[in-house]
């Protein structure tokens, strides 16, 4: 059996990190996500200023999964939407107004597992820790994934899968963007 399916990690939930322990955080975050610069329309890499900034504000909980004292893991997750600066507050407030008025709308920013733990229970570790506030709170929670890794690794209906089995969910897509790009070789030929 491998090292890192031995040992289920522990998570915690940390409001703010120290900024050396987010320099180490955003070390991991660059090398988990850095490929994406270049398979996503869409920027899915935060600059540094924002990933520090994230990493200070309280309003953004951390779910930290660590094997012994390593840090495998993290997740981000707020019930204050004006820490999203690419989503709007408003659209959640007019589609889910119940849950707005008891501040029971959530964002999961981005999980990240480090890559020599992704075949083990990281992930889920994580995201259990995530669906029980979830599912105390009966809330709506919303996150993003880009088509390359909803298309081509089949992120959504993993995901999807794994929330059904954690609570009596009901997952739907509520928004897509489609990027086109037009490649224009000439003027157009008469004749």
């Amino acid at each position: 059996m491998r090292a890192e399916t031995r040992h289920r990690p522990t998570v915690t939930i940390e409001e703010s990190v120290d900024d050396q322990t987010a320099q180490d955080y955003f070390g991991l975050y660059r090398q988990t996500f850095g490929e994406l610069a270049t398979r996503a329309v869409a920027r899915q890499v935060l600059h540094e200023s924002e990933f520090m900034e994230e990493m200070r504000d309280p309003r953004v909980h951390k779910y930290v999964a660590r094997v012994g004292e390593q840090i495998v893991g993290i997740s981000t997750l707020t019930a204050d939407l004006e820490t999203v600066p690419w989503i709007s507050p408003d659209y959640f407030a007019h589609h889910f107004p119940e849950h707005t008025a008891r501040r029971a709308v959530f964002y999961l920013g981005f999980t990240l597992v480090r890559a020599e733990h992704r075949r083990s229970r990281v992930f889920q570790a994580m995201i259990e820790r995530v669906v029980e506030v979830l599912v105390a709170e009966r809330a709506v929670c919303a996150w993003d994934i880009c088509a390359f890794n909803d298309d081509s690794l089949g992120f959504g209906a993993a995901i999807e899968h794994f929330l059904h089995g954690q609570a009596e969910v009901t997952v739907e897509k509520i928004d897509r963007q489609t990027y086109y790009a037009g490649t224009f070789a000439g003027p157009v030929r008469a004749g």
